[in-house]
């Protein structure tokens, strides 16, 4: 069997992966009711929507036929490492400099991955993304985030 797009061969087969590998592991948490689901239940339903697209992308690029072959191009190494760097520094800057500073530092940080780099476009990303987050998770579904520095509440 020819693979007739390689891009979307391989994106459908990580997908898949990824998918399967997500709903495997959500079973080892309690999957609950339809009406009252536990924790398992929407990563395992995600995992296997995740699979069945990666299965469908997996089987266009086995079947259609893509001018050139839809080849995979260089892997980008730049942007790829400040996004994982962003997120391990949101990660550990959360607990000690809370919602308010380390949402902006996520943003501004991962903007340095893109091509086109403007203040004002990270300044407005910032305010809005940091008000949402803290209405959405704080006040809404009451999450025990800390908002501000240790060193300011604490």
């Amino acid at each position: 069997m020819k693979i007739k797009s390689q891009r979307d061969f391989w994106s459908g087969l990580m997908f898949l992966v990824v998918g399967v590998a997500f709903a495997w592991g959500s079973t080892e948490y309690s999957f609950g009711t339809s009406a009252r689901p536990g924790p398992g239940y929407f990563p395992f339903g995600l995992g296997i929507l995740l699979a069945l697209l990666g299965g469908l992308v997996l089987f266009k690029a086995l079947t259609l036929e893509s001018e050139g072959g839809d080849p995979i191009g260089d892997i980008a190494w730049r942007p790829l490492l400040i996004i994982v760097a962003a997120i391990a520094v949101f990660g550990v800057a959360l607990p000690r400099l809370g919602l308010a500073c380390t949402l902006p530092l996520l943003i501004s940080l991962s903007a340095l991955a893109g091509n086109e780099f403007r203040w004002r476009d990270v300044l407005i990303s910032s305010v809005v993304l940091t008000v949402g987050s803290w209405a959405l998770f704080i006040l809404g579904l009451k999450l025990t985030i800390p908002l501000w520095p240790i060193y300011i509440v604490g």
